[in-house]
C-alpha cells in the first residue's frame, strides 16, 4: 500500500522555513509553539530528515543580521533539547542515523544565504561550531560573497570572498547549496567545486522559464559531482499560472529532473512557506516577489501533505524503490556520505 510505502521510508524534506516562524515566538515558548504547530505536521507527513535553513528576512539586513541568524540558531538547539522525546539535531552521519534509529525526526540546520556573515568567512567555523552543515551564500540580490539569481543579467560569478567561502565549506565538510544562486555563480561554483554540491529547493527551468529554477545542463552537471536536486513545491516556480497550481505540476518537474538529473540525483525540498508567511509577515503584504504566497498546491500546504507526492509517483507508474529514493532515500545518502 502506498501509505506503507511512505512510513518505511526515510522521507526528508531539505527545506521548511519552519524556523522563522518559532523564533519569532517568546524563547519561552519556542519549545511548545514547534510541538504543538510543526510536530504534528511532521509526523503526520512522515518526515524523518529535515533540514531547517536559517533565513533572515529583509528588515533585519544588515544591522541585525548576525543577532537574527544566532537567536534562529539557538532556537534550533532549543527546539531540540526541549523535544528531545521526538526530535534529534544531528550534525554527522552517525547522529542522523542513530537518530533514525532510535525512532526520530533527525533535523540539520542550514544557512540561507549567510547575510549575517557577509564577507566574514572566518566566521564559517564558528556556524559549524554551532551546528551548521548545509550553506548558501546568495539570496534573491546581491551579497558580498555572489549574486543570487534575481541579479543574472550581470553575469557575476562568486567574489573573492564567496571563492574562500566555498573553499573553507570544503574544508570544514559543509555542504554547499547552489539554490539561489546566478546563474554564473552556479557555473563558478561548478567549476571550482572539489565535493558534491546540491540543490535545496530548485525546480526545472525547462518546465518554467524562472531565474529560480535549473536549466538541464545545470541539472547534470550537479548529479556529475555526486549531488542532489531538491524540488521545489512554490506554485510561482512550477506554473505560470500559480492559483491554479497542481499535483501534477509538481509531478512534471520530478520526473523531469529524475530523466536530465538521474534517479539517484533527486529529492524533496517543498519550501512550505504559506504557514511560515501567514505567522510573520503584516497582512498589507500580500505577495513575495510578485508572487502570491498564499498559492499552494490543494492538500501540500504543508508537510502533513507529503503523502501525496508518493501516491501521484506511483500512480504514474514509477517503481516503489524509485519513489523510496525520491522522497528521502537519496538526501539521506547524500546527507550521511557528506556528513560522514
Amino acid at each position: 500500500m502506498t501509505s506503507s510505502l511512505h512510513r518505511r521510508t526515510v522521507v526528508a524534506d531539505t527545506h521548511n522555513d519552519l524556523l522563522m516562524a518559532v523564533s519569532a515566538r517568546p524563547p519561552e515558548r519556542w519549545a511548545a509553539f514547534f510541538r504543538e504547530r510543526w510536530l504534528p505536521q511532521l509526523q503526520e507527513g512522515g518526515v524523518r530528515l529535515q533540514v531547517l535553513p536559517v533565513f533572515i528576512d529583509d528588515p533585519y539586513r544588515p544591522e541585525g543580521a548576525l543577532r537574527r541568524t544566532l537567536r534562529m540558531i539557538e532556537c534550533a538547539h532549543v527546539i531540540a533539547e526541549a523535544n528531545a522525546d521526538r526530535v534529534r539535531l544531528c550534525t554527522d552521519a552517525a547522529g542522523i542515523d542513530a537518530a533514525l534509529d532510535d525512532g526520530l525526526i533527525a533535523l540539520v540546520l542550514a544557512l540561507e544565504s549567510m547575510p549575517g556573515l557577509d564577507a566574514s568567512v572566518e566566521l564559517i567555523p564558528t556556524m559549524h561550531r554551532l551546528g551548521v552543515r548545509i550553506a548558501s551564500i546568495a539570496h534573491w540580490g546581491r551579497t558580498p560573497l555572489a549574486d543570487g539569481s534575481g541579479e543574472d543579467a550581470t553575469g557575476s560569478g562568486l567574489t573573492s570572498h564567496g571563492v574562500a567561502a566555498l573553499r573553507e565549506m570544503e574544508r570544514l565538510g559543509i555542504v554547499f547549496d547552489i539554490s539561489h544562486l546566478g546563474a554564473s555563480g552556479v557555473a563558478h561554483v561548478l567549476e571550482l567545486a572539489t565535493r558534491p554540491v546540491m540543490a535545496t529547493h530548485s525546480s526545472a527551468r525547462a518546465l518554467l522559464d524562472h531565474h529560480r529554477n535549473l536549466t538541464d545542463d545545470q541539472l547534470r552537471a550537479v548529479a556529475a559531482t555526486g549531488g542532489v536536486v531538491c524540488v521545489n513545491f512554490f506554485a510561482g516556480f512550477l506554473t505560470e499560472r500559480p492559483s491554479e497550481v497542481t499535483l501534477d505540476h509538481l509531478l512534471d518537474h520530478i520526473e523531469h529532473l529524475v530523466a536530465v538529473a538521474g534517479i539517484d540525483h533527486v529529492g524533496l525540498g517543498p519550501d512550505f512557506v504559506r504557514e511560515v508567511l501567514a505567522d510573520v509577515t503584516p497582512p498589507c503584504e500580500e505577495t513575495i516577489h510578485g508572487f502570491d504566497p498564499g498559492a499552494a498546491i490543494p492538500g501540500l500546504e504543508g508537510p502533513a501533505g507529503l503523502p501525496m507526492v508518493t501516491e501521484g509517483l506511483l500512480g504514474r507508474g514509477l517503481p516503489e524503490k524509485d519513489v523510496q529514493k525520491i522522497i528521502g532515500a537519496n538526501v539521506h545518502r547524500f546527507l550521511t556520505d557528506r556528513l560522514g
